[in-house]
């Protein structure tokens, strides 16, 4: 969303740090994500995809799916929640048609088990924490920006795996 996470910040003594925001601003960025697990189980990498103003909807799952299809170019397991989009006839049609992509769904309700979720409170409580963006294309920009810094940040990667309850095994 436009308005910012805000955090503590630092200002000289005396001086209250002011952030300025748009309010009731409608305009916001989604994202999709996916953490894959190398076949050595020793790489982990970071797949995204973000839309302005829109919410990805089954039609925009189906594309990021079909991107990490191309990108992996070997058969995967899915882990995902249980959000009504991932579970929409569209999706279900697209994976018979690619059985080398096996679903797995997380328990309702179960946040804490997703690896990516991590991954997003990162983003939002680091990097993105305290930044007051009037203009959603310029949110996207730097949304795009840190996430991609974070597509070489294996360690990181690695322990938002680890984190997580769920067993997958890593290196």
């Amino acid at each position: 969303m436009m308005a910012p996470l805000v955090r503590r910040g630092r200002a000289p003594r005396g001086q209250t740090p002011v952030t300025h925001q748009r309010t009731r601003s409608w305009r916001k960025v989604s994202v999709a994500g996916a953490l894959c697990v190398a076949p050595d189980r020793d790489r982990v990498h970071l797949y995204f995809r973000l839309h302005r103003n829109a919410n990805f909807d089954s039609r925009r799952i189906v594309a990021f799916l079909a991107h990490l299809d191309r990108q992996l170019a070997a058969p995967a397991v899915v882990v995902r929640d249980r959000l009504v989009t991932h579970r929409a006839m569209v999706v279900r049609d697209f994976l018979k048609t690619h059985p080398h992509m096996r679903i797995v769904f997380l328990p309702p309700y179960a946040p804490e088990l997703n690896p990516i979720e991590y991954l997003w409170v990162y983003l939002k409580m680091n990097p993105l924490a305290n930044l007051a963006i009037s203009d959603v294309d310029e949110l996207a920009d730097v949304a795009r920006r840190h996430a991609r810094s974070l597509q070489h940040r294996g360690d990181l990667l690695k322990s938002l795996i680890r984190h997580s309850p769920l067993s997958l095994r890593l290196k």
